[in-house]
């Protein structure tokens, strides 16, 4: 009697997934992703006895680095995943997976959630079993570790040219162009450079001194466009004068942390003139008292001028021992009255005037109803805007950091500290570029938590005004600034013919112009300027 046949093996469905980091050489007719596929796929036909079948998809991610899982055919292959389209998933070796033991523990993790299991073709080790896990940690701990070293080369390198005086890249400042990887003088800007560093020595003041430049028309740096057109840099502030001030490039020094070297370019001003400027700097300023985010003011972050379009930040002086608030046009504090002639306007008035408005819009909960409905609406939309940035910002990141690791290998092979400059200078401006690109990633996952508080903060918000009368006059200044942050979208002051525009943040407006109770005095400050002062009642 003949023994029944065995049962055929369950069907494992097998997607081959391949990686290069850089994209060199990707145009070949055969290369590096078609030899991984090759080996990926005489793997799987060796074990069809077992069920084995190959997916005829691709998933093949040329120029992208294994440090991020941003990458469009991993995304598309775990996509599949989750839709139960795999079984299996094949590549050629560990690291074309994830470099980072941290991401290679989340796709684990969700590898094991659709079902799915993992197989490394070289090291013949699969997810299957404890043995294989611990295999598959310990080598991704050392490709961890093999990605900080490539990083630390780097910083290693880059510290050495400095050190050595040599340009390594990143924003060229005012007064140099960039010429074979060096600093050269663009004698133009240099004028700007010592001009700048001279009217410091008159005013003592960086705000004098930006105002002084750009009543010269003296511009910042400018930058090339996308269409190699150069176009002139910003107007100057006290931000940018005093990034000149206090930069010792235009003194002949490269620097590198703390440590100052003599650097391969020509100085643009002496040393005793950038001494004595420094030694000017480090003198305390005399400067009005400021409020930032105190409490008592609860339209900071909303007020906009509606001379310039710029905000207008919360501010105070004291005269004869009484506090007087009021809100100014930050342009006009940055570049002087010649920028923007709104006078400040008093808090308490302002404040007044918008509580009077929403108090009567609060009357009518219809309007909230509708409010509510809006804004969940613009949420969504930001939302959706959010997530494209966040794609965009995680694939440049994984393009730089491909880039920073392509770079470190060729200072490696350069000679470390003897590589050539321009080399050099990629290699640093690349850090720079990364540097950015991660706050700008954290910039984003910051935009993202506050759209998630925000639609909490607008049902509450609903709730509130649902009930005017139980909650006028009863709400701390804190939740009070909370509730308008969470209705208004911005106040737009023009006091020139404008009158001022309350915005809401689901797209409703209502203008007016204040009465009697927000008329400005003139009361004398410091330095002549006249600061307006609430009149009698109007607190």
């Amino acid at each position: 009697m003949s023994r029944p046949a065995a049962p055929a093996p369950p069907e494992r469905r097998c997607a081959v997934y391949t990686r290069k980091s850089t994209a060199a050489g990707l145009e070949q007719d055969f290369n590096s992703l078609d030899a991984q596929r090759e080996a990926c796929e005489a793997y799987v036909r060796a074990r069809r006895g077992d069920g084995w079948r190959l997916l005829p998809e691709r998933y093949d991610d040329g120029g992208f680095t294994g440090a991020t899982l941003d990458r469009p055919a991993f995304q598309r292959l775990l996509e599949d995943v989750d839709a139960g389209k795999v079984d299996l998933v094949v590549v050629y070796k560990v690291d074309r997976l994830s470099r980072s033991l941290l991401d290679f523990a989340r796709v684990m993790e969700r590898l094991g959630r659709a079902g799915a299991a993992f197989v490394s073709v070289t090291q013949n080790f699969s997810t299957a079993d404890a043995m294989g896990r611990l295999t598959l940690n310990v080598l991704m701990s050392f490709a961890e570790f093999e990605r900080s070293m490539i990083a630390e080369r780097t910083r290693d390198k880059i510290a050495a040219s400095r050190r050595r005086g040599k340009w390594t890249g990143g924003p060229v400042p005012l007064g140099y162009d960039v010429a074979g990887g060096k600093l050269v003088v663009n004698e133009l800007e240099a004028v700007v450079v010592r001009e700048a560093f001279a009217l410091y020595r008159e005013e003592k003041s960086a705000f004098l001194v930006a105002r002084a430049l750009n009543a010269r028309g003296r511009r910042t740096k400018g930058r090339l466009g996308e269409d190699d057109v150069r176009r002139p840099g910003p107007r100057w502030t006290k931000v940018a004068v005093l990034r000149v001030l206090k930069n010792p490039l235009y003194v002949g020094l490269v620097p590198y942390g703390r440590e100052r070297h003599p650097g391969e370019h020509e100085a643009l001003v002496d040393r005793e003139t950038f001494a004595r400027t420094q030694e000017l700097l480090k003198k305390p300023a005399v400067r009005r008292r400021q409020a930032g985010r105190n409490e008592r003011y609860l339209l900071a972050g909303l007020v906009r001028c509606g001379a310039c379009g710029g905000a207008m930040a919360p501010a105070s002086t004291r005269k004869a021992g009484r506090a007087y608030r009021y809100y100014r046009c930050a342009r006009r504090d940055r570049e002087g009255p010649e920028a923007c002639g709104a006078r400040a306007l008093p808090a308490a008035a302002l404040e007044a005037f918008v509580r009077a408005r929403l108090r009567e819009c609060s009357l009518a909960p219809e309007l909230f109803d509708q409010a509510l409905a809006a804004f969940e609406a613009r949420l969504a939309e930001a939302s959706e805007a959010l997530g494209r940035e966040r794609a965009a910002v995680a694939k440049e990141l994984a393009r730089l950091e491909a880039d920073e690791a392509r770079l470190a290998a060729e200072l490696e092979r350069g000679g470390g500290g003897d590589a050539p400059a321009p080399l050099v200078a990629r290699a640093g401006g690349v850090r720079e570029e990364l540097a950015a690109c991660r706050l700008r990633a954290a910039d984003v996952e910051r935009k993202v938590a506050l759209a998630a508080g925000a639609r909490g903060d607008a049902t509450w918000a609903a709730g509130v005004l649902a009930e005017p009368d139980a909650f006028w006059g009863a709400l701390s200044p804190e939740n009070e600034r909370r509730l308008l942050g969470a209705l208004l979208d911005r106040i737009v002051v023009d006091l020139g013919g404008g009158g001022i525009e309350i915005v809401f943040a689901f797209g409703a407006l209502v203008a007016g112009t204040p009465g009697a109770a927000t008329t400005a005095h003139a009361a004398p400050a410091r330095g002549g300027e006249a600061v307006p002062r609430v009149a009698e009642g109007a607190a």
